[in-house]
């Protein structure tokens, strides 16, 4: 399951103790939305509990984390934490980098682009 929703008062604790029942032993989550649209003290628990195969978090509630948290501390196999960059491969840098010269350009010849309405 992988998760893409903003942090709203909605998605706060969307994938909570409860719903990690629900998924298949065999199941990876992967979180690269918004830090606290999972439960982590429940999903560290539900690792350890074998109720899922594994999770990618590249988000944290608390960024930066503190010392103690429950993603960071858990010392699990099948958790793979990064530090909220998973938009920075090298394509994506690129991509922007061109996007900001184009937009420079189009400005100098006085061409609107990426204009929202």
């Amino acid at each position: 399951m992988s998760l893409h929703v903003p942090l709203t008062p909605a998605t706060r604790n969307l994938i909570s103790a409860t719903e990690l029942a629900y998924m298949k032993p065999s199941a990876i989550l992967i979180n690269s939305a918004r830090g606290g649209v999972v439960d982590e003290v429940a999903l560290v628990e539900a690792l350890r509990a074998g109720q899922l195969a594994g999770a990618a978090v590249d988000v944290l509630t608390a960024e930066p984390p503190p010392a103690d948290h429950p993603l960071l501390s858990a010392n699990l196999p099948n958790l793979l934490v990064t530090p909220h960059i998973a938009w920075a491969s090298r394509q994506a840098q690129q991509r922007m980098a061109d996007e900001v010269v184009e937009n420079i350009a189009a400005f100098l010849r006085g061409e609107h682009r990426n204009r929202v309405v």
